[in-house]
């Protein structure tokens, strides 16, 4: 009889990480404004206790202002004084593996050893076409699959390398990381991408977008399919986002929803290129043109994202904790009001975390 998978660190307390992007929805929102927005919630959450802060990579988009992850967390670190640096995630198919690994090195080198990598195969084919022309984004799990391993090595010491996407001669990263193990992240959703993770040994995150909780559980069970086979053991962590709005008032409420609705409508028009992209502010989809794709209908939306009471947002922590859930990555980023934004967090904060402890 087969044995089920076995996790070292399941039945450790729910951790929280939080995942914040500077954005703008139009024009008119002033860009100092974003940037003091953005380290008041990371500094928040670095109170709080929350483990984690990730920064996101992204191109020639308003709604995810993200040019270089490395950059955003050597900024968040020196305003930080315990909370850890996620790149949540480098796309590998943008980076050769000598500047990858160097840059992610500074960042722990400079934050006194907090850096998390995390790798990742991107997400829009609209970024490809113009930072990696002629790469499906499909495809570009290759790039990842060769850049992990590659980026440990080269913090070692000297690797001569001649792979499929790149060749050099004996170099190695400068400078070398602070911690002698950097934790290493891969976003994963599909079966492959799970079993590459397991197997070498690095942790997962994962991102339901706006389906049901029947897709978390899918991610879970192919978490546990890839353990079983690299076998049956596995130390990482498991981390789930979801976009998250915690409110106490009906026009809080309102708000989120009317937030959630426009931001996904422009993150479908960039999925599926449904849309245009003007000086980086993306076109709203209309609703009925994303069905299939990303789903937006109001009462779904208040089901499967983390939103609701504070009542309400443990509820769905627990059912995702019993599932498995080692980290809950606290999504921020979704167009909301500013001082709704912060509203929310606190929320989490003062309601949420301590039910959790």
């Amino acid at each position: 009889m087969s044995q089920s998978p076995i996790r070292f660190n399941l039945g450790d307390p729910m951790k929280f990480h939080i995942a914040i992007n500077l954005e703008r929805m139009d024009a008119q929102t002033d860009m100092v404004a974003v940037r003091d927005h953005v380290i008041d919630m990371v500094q928040m959450a670095d109170r709080a206790g929350f483990k984690i802060a990730w920064a996101a990579e992204h191109h020639a988009l308003e709604m995810t202002i993200a040019p270089n992850p490395f950059q955003i967390m050597t900024w968040w670190a020196d305003h930080t004084q315990n909370i850890r640096l996620g790149c949540g995630v480098a796309n590998a198919a943008y980076w050769h593996p000598i500047n990858l690994a160097g840059e992610a090195a500074m960042v722990d080198l400079l934050s006194g050893g907090r850096l998390e990598l995390g790798l990742g195969s991107g997400a829009y084919q609209r970024e490809f076409d113009r930072m990696k022309p002629g790469l499906v984004q499909t495809d570009s799990w290759r790039y990842m699959q060769e850049m992990l391993p590659l980026v440990r090595k080269l913090w070692q010491g000297d690797v001569t390398h001649d792979g499929q996407y790149w060749q050099f001669p004996a170099a190695t990263s400068c400078p070398k990381p602070l911690q002698e193990t950097v934790p290493m992240w891969v976003a994963a959703r599909s079966p492959i991408t799970f079993d590459y993770a397991v197997a070498h040994d690095c942790n997962i995150m994962c991102w339901p977008f706006s389906m049901p909780f029947s897709e978390a559980e899918k991610y879970k069970s192919q978490l546990d399919e890839a353990i079983t086979k690299a076998g049956g053991t596995w130390s990482g962590s498991f981390a789930l986002m979801r976009h998250t709005a915690v409110y106490e008032t009906e026009d809080d409420r309102n708000a989120a929803m009317v937030a959630i609705r426009n931001v996904l409508g422009k993150f479908g028009n960039v999925m599926t290129k449904t849309g245009d992209v003007r000086n980086g502010f993306a076109d709203n989809v209309p609703a009925e043109e994303l069905e299939g794709n990303v789903r937006v209908e109001p009462k779904m939306l208040e089901e499967n994202l983390m939103f609701g009471s504070p009542e309400t947002i443990i509820e769905k922590l627990r059912t995702y904790e019993a599932l498995g859930v080692d980290a809950f990555i606290y999504y921020a980023s979704m167009g909301l009001e500013m001082d709704v934004q912060k509203r929310s967090l606190q929320s989490f904060i003062d309601h949420v975390m301590p039910e959790f402890t």
